[in-house]
């Protein structure tokens, strides 16, 4: 693909000729990648989740969007309302860049409300005649009739001093009646960094200082973080840029994971454990929670990661979001499950028993691209499980399991196309408990499992041919006792 100049990466959307975007809009539905059931961009590319919320008996779930192409430009707001966060209303554009602050671009942010109505806090984005960036903190009022008025000035006009330029992500929550905001930041010694503020009226901001941690340098960036009380325990998620891998830990190009423990909103420190990452797979970047209708912590992440280039890119669209998740605290550990509502999809019920020996096995009831499968281990003597989905006879996604030491890992360096740079072509992570099963959601281009009923999830796209639609199970040696549960997905958007 040829590269993108400055001034294309800059175009305004409202400029472009209609019969460009229709033409860009074909490409993109004739995409063979093109997902059934996750929310993804109708064009460009698609990243950051923003603005998620339950308001009035439905959810706003927006996202960050760059309308001409599969690359990083001027940003927007696009939106969706949903009554079960699985069939969603397209609400089109939400937050334009459409003031000097926001020129470059309408960055990530978060929806609270105030006095019963439905505001935006946001960042935005400008760039002075050298190219230097301005980060500045702004607030939208959402009408009833879905538009969206911006304050006049930003409530919070610079970072404090100290840090950079890379000021930006807020996330508002209310405690005791207080606002706050955290917001991601750089400091002058070039470590990402999380600070705080408070308002009682959302126009004033009063800058409460940074949060205390125990990790003092931990990456150049921290973005899109995000504060959280669960089931008596403390959470702050954060997104850390520049981390050195350690085993098989921080393999991606940048992270995104949460430290536990207990904060002192007062005091500003937070006493916690180490920082986990949410997700090992491939691709997961910039999750935000939000509470349900129940009362319930939902995350949703962008299933993608920044600077990589990925095979929808020349079809002209790039990224998706991931499937809803509901987070909970048992034991002292986080556990991340598939939403239920998700079940209204399922359609085709499939079940088997069987075993899995070192002879693969192929279970032709399971082809298929867009399904759930849970897999349910019975019993296990092999030394190590294989499970091949989207399998033909020179392609498949292959997951291991080592019965030894717990040890999971997804593999797909014979999954077709793969994302450049290729950072590496197997993910894998410790499981606490042996395994006992698998659940996975696999759509068009993508796989979320969730191992151990949510003990670990790992998310990845992949990219295999039309003819992937096999499923293989075998062992390394010995036999597993294994039940199959599996169901076609229907799409819900």
């Amino acid at each position: 693909m040829s590269e993108w100049t400055r001034d294309e990466r800059y175009q305004r959307y409202e400029d472009i000729d209609q019969e460009v975007m229709d033409e860009l809009t074909e490409r993109v539905n004739q995409s063979k990648y093109r997902q059934l059931f996750h929310i993804q961009p109708k064009t460009g590319l698609l990243n950051d989740p923003n603005g998620l919320i339950y308001y009035k008996g439905e959810y706003y779930i927006s996202h960050q969007w760059f309308p001409l192409g599969a690359v990083h430009g001027l940003k927007y707001w696009y939106t969706y309302k949903s009554k079960d966060l699985i069939n969603f209303e397209d609400q089109g554009i939400s937050l334009k860049p459409d003031t000097k602050d926001d020129s470059h671009g309408v960055y990530s942010g978060s929806a609270f409300t105030y006095h019963n109505n439905l505001y935006y806090m946001y960042t935005g984005n400008h760039r002075d005649e050298n190219w230097n960036r301005k980060s500045t903190q702004h607030i939208a009022k959402v009408l009833d009739n879905g538009e969206v008025q911006k304050f006049p000035k930003a409530v919070i006009a610079a970072p404090p001093s100290g840090y950079t330029q890379h000021f930006r992500d807020p996330k508002v929550f209310v405690k005791d009646g207080i606002y706050y905001a955290v917001i991601a930041a750089q400091n002058e010694d070039g470590y990402g960094r999380i600070l705080q503020y408070q308002s009682t009226d959302i126009v004033n901001w009063t800058f409460q200082g940074e949060i205390k941690t125990k990790l003092e340098a931990f990456g150049f960036m921290w973005e899109c973080p995000d504060y959280f009380n669960l089931d008596g325990f403390d959470l702050l998620l954060f997104c850390p840029q520049g981390i050195e891998p350690e085993g098989e830990k921080f393999r991606n190009i940048y992270q995104s994971g949460y430290i536990m423990g207990q904060y002192d909103i007062d005091h500003l420190v937070m006493d916690h454990g180490d920082f986990h990452e949410l997700d090992y797979g491939f691709d997961f970047y910039a999750p935000q929670t939000f509470t349900d209708e129940f009362g319930d912590r939902i995350l949703i992440g962008w299933m993608g990661l920044p600077e990589v280039t990925y095979p929808t890119d020349s079809d002209g669209w790039a990224h998706c979001l991931t499937i809803p998740r509901i987070l909970t605290i048992e034991q002292g550990n986080l556990k991340q499950r598939p939403i239920k509502a998700l079940q209204q999809l399922r359609t085709n019920k499939e079940t088997a028993l069987g075993y899995a020996n070192k002879f693969t096995r192929f279970l032709k009831p399971y082809e298929g691209k867009q399904f759930e499968l849970i897999i349910d281990i019975l019993e296990n003597e092999a030394t190590e499980i294989y499970f091949e989905i989207r399998a033909s006879k020179s392609q498949s996604l292959r997951i291991a399991y080592n019965t030894k030491n717990k040890k999971i890992t997804l593999d797909r360096s014979e999954s077709g196309a793969l994302p450049e740079p290729v950072e590496g072509k197997t993910r894998s992570t410790y499981l606490d408990t042996p395994l006992s099963q698998l659940q996975m959601f696999v759509d068009t281009s993508s796989i979320e499992l969730f191992c151990n009923d949510g003990e670990r999830v790992m998310t990845s796209r992949i990219f295999t041919d039309d003819d992937a639609i096999g499923f293989k199970a075998s062992t390394e040696s010995g036999q597993a006792f294994l039940n199959f549960t599996k169901y076609d997905i229907k799409g819900g958007q």
